[in-house]
């Protein structure tokens, strides 16, 4: 063997040993070269901007149309009324992220420096992008253009570390403080809502302000039901947008899953610019304003001006990776009581047969008549009726569920507490739980 070959031979075991150790030291370098997790990594950035800032050409419904901007800027910088002043926006529950303000502010605002109940600084905290879910168009000279909303203003909040309502962003928890109906109600030109739901302004503003915090009404658009038949409002509690991987239905009654409802929402209710199309929404009886008005398929648009379609599929990718908050045992839950509990959950109490541990939704098609819930079947019948099963109510995903407690439970809210709910389907179900079993069970939802 020749000097060169020997010392090849001599060198391969090192070459060999620093291979391995390369690939068992780094395995991160190898998955960014992998054409598929870089794409994602890619595609959930990208759905991440959408999610949080994209506005699909909304303002020109939400500004231009409904002259929101003017009530936010006020009289003194050409717009109407004393302004939104940023205390006034979160007693609205509207929030602050605190990442994107500049050190400064945050300094002055610790001080006491920033006037909070002057318009002057919601625009200044426009211009920086810090309002969740709210984006501004200015003119040059420093007034409000225009105003758009994204999925972020309902579907995020703040984890209030700087101040009640300021803090780091919370993507895809329910705004559950968020007063949607009345900061509509604010607008000062209500005219085309009114006219699209065959009513008059007074009455779209009493319809909006009954909504109440956390809550909206996706349908109110497709079939004109303001109230529930006994006089409640007929808006349901916003959900949270998280732990939504693996889950069919994203609804509370079952229109389809996140990809469906991404284009409804941003088509439909946010008032973008795209492309839509649901034929279900031809039922005329069913859905009486959106068959008039075609909303069933909005063909119309030019594929070169859709601001929608082309960002569908890194948004939702974005949402099926957000993952549902752990919550803390001690803080959010008592730990033995929860072990207890988990048993019950999985026995006695039968809820596992539905919420399906760990989807905590049914593997499959998640919706139930409403009989099979106990419950009245108003909010089912706005929704499409599936051709085999009919109206229903999505089992809904328990993970995070400490997050939302706030506004009650079910679809509109109608079980305040969660022993209310457990009392529910005590009596539903005949289950014979006793006092102390409901607590258990009660700190068990806590933990998930």
């Amino acid at each position: 063997m020749s000097k060169f070959a020997r010392r090849a031979f001599s060198l391969l075991p090192l070459t060999l040993a620093c291979g391995v150790i390369s690939i068992r030291v780094a395995p991160h370098a190898y998955a960014s070269e992998d054409r598929v997790v870089s794409d994602a990594e890619q595609m959930i950035s990208e759905g991440r901007r959408t999610f949080r800032f994209d506005t699909f050409g909304d303002q020109r419904f939400w500004g231009d149309t409904l002259r929101l901007h003017e009530v936010i800027e006020g009289a003194k910088f050409g717009g109407t009324g004393p302004g939104l002043s940023p205390a006034m926006a979160l007693a609205l529950g509207l929030k602050v992220d605190s990442q994107a303000l500049p050190q400064a502010v945050l300094q002055q605002l610790r001080a006491g420096r920033v006037d909070l109940n002057d318009s002057a600084t919601t625009l200044a905290l426009l211009r920086l992008q810090a309002v969740v879910g709210l984006t501004g168009f200015f003119n040059s000279d420093g007034s409000l253009k225009s105003v758009g909303i994204q999925c972020a203003l309902c579907h995020s909040t703040v984890d209030n570390s700087f101040a009640p309502g300021i803090g780091v962003r919370l993507d895809g928890w329910a705004n559950r403080d968020l007063n949607v109906g009345a900061i509509v109600a604010l607008a000062p030109n209500l005219q085309p809502v009114a006219t699209l739901l065959g009513t008059d302004v007074a009455t779209v503003r009493r319809v909006l302000n009954a909504w109440g915090p956390g809550k909206f009404d996706a349908e109110l658009f497709l079939d004109g039901k303001g109230f529930r038949p006994d006089g409640k409002t007929a808006a349901t509690l916003i959900p949270p947008a998280f732990g939504m991987a693996g889950v069919n239905l994203h609804t509370w009654t079952g229109w389809g899953s996140v990809t469906h409802w991404n284009a409804f929402v941003a088509n439909l209710e946010m008032h973008g610019a795209g492309r839509f199309f649901d034929p279900r929404l031809n039922d005329a009886t069913r859905f009486p304003i959106a068959a008039k008005n075609g909303f069933a398929d909005l063909a119309h648009i030019d594929p070169n001006s859709d601001l929608i379609t082309s960002k569908l599929p890194a948004l939702q990718l974005y949402q099926l990776a957000l993952r549902a908050p752990k919550p803390r045992a001690g803080r959010d839950f008592d730990a033995a009581a929860a072990k207890r509990g988990d048993a019950l959950f999985s026995g006695k109490a039968r809820c596992n047969n539905c919420h399906v541990e760990p989807l905590w939704t049914e593997p499959g098609w998640n919706l139930h008549k409403p009989a099979e819930v106990c419950v009245d079947d108003f909010q089912a019948s706005r929704a499409p009726a599936d051709a085999f099963a009919g109206s229903g109510y999505r089992t809904s995903p328990l993970a995070g569920l400490f997050t939302h407690q706030k506004g009650g439970f079910y679809h509109d809210g109608r079980f305040a507490t969660l022993l209310d709910v457990v009392n529910h389907y005590n009596e539903c179900l005949s289950l014979a739980l006793s006092e102390q079993e409901k607590s258990d069970l009660i700190q068990y939802l806590l933990s998930l």
